[in-house]
């Protein structure tokens, strides 16, 4: 009698399946609350927005960085009309027959900058041949707006010099 109820102690060893699934279920909701928390759209959206402020200033301090050189003198393609800028590469026809705006004068030799930025989701509500930021001259004061086309989360993203 006594070796039967030493078997039976030993075989009681470890967790029910009712005690496994609540451990189980707790973890998920546990993971869920930080999932929810930290918000990866959101950071993946400010992330690409930062991205994008970044881009608007080199490519303004590129453009102003030309004129400088150029005693003051802008590049004659920049209106007062916001246009898109051409992809670096691209330069002749394609730019200008696909509504954007050729500034190759700026990265010829890659001395102002090598290559104009790209928006980090484009081409999605991007031209074709275009970078997803826009540029235009105040016809009045002359100074420069550069602006993102496609920010996130309700951002607007423009610098002006």
């Amino acid at each position: 009698m006594l070796q039967l109820k030493n078997i039976k102690r030993g075989s009681q060893r470890g967790f029910t399946l009712l005690e496994v699934l609540l451990v189980v279920a707790i973890i998920a909701i546990l993971a869920g609350i930080v999932i929810i928390a930290i918000n990866p759209g959101k950071q993946l959206g400010d992330t690409r927005n930062a991205q994008r402020q970044a881009d608007v200033t080199t490519t303004l301090n590129a453009v102003y960085q030309y004129a400088l050189d150029n005693n003051g003198t802008m590049p004659a393609t920049i209106t007062a009309t916001p246009t898109e800028i051409c992809i670096t590469g691209t330069a002749g026809g394609t730019c200008t027959t696909n509504a954007v705006i050729d500034l190759s004068v700026v990265t010829t030799s890659g001395k102002y900058i090598a290559s104009f930025p790209k928006d980090p989701q484009c081409p999605a509500g991007c031209n074709a041949t275009g970078t997803g930021y826009r540029i235009s001259k105040d016809a009045t004061t002359g100074r420069i707006t550069v602006t993102a086309i496609n920010p996130e989360q309700g951002k607007t993203i423009t610098v002006t010099r």
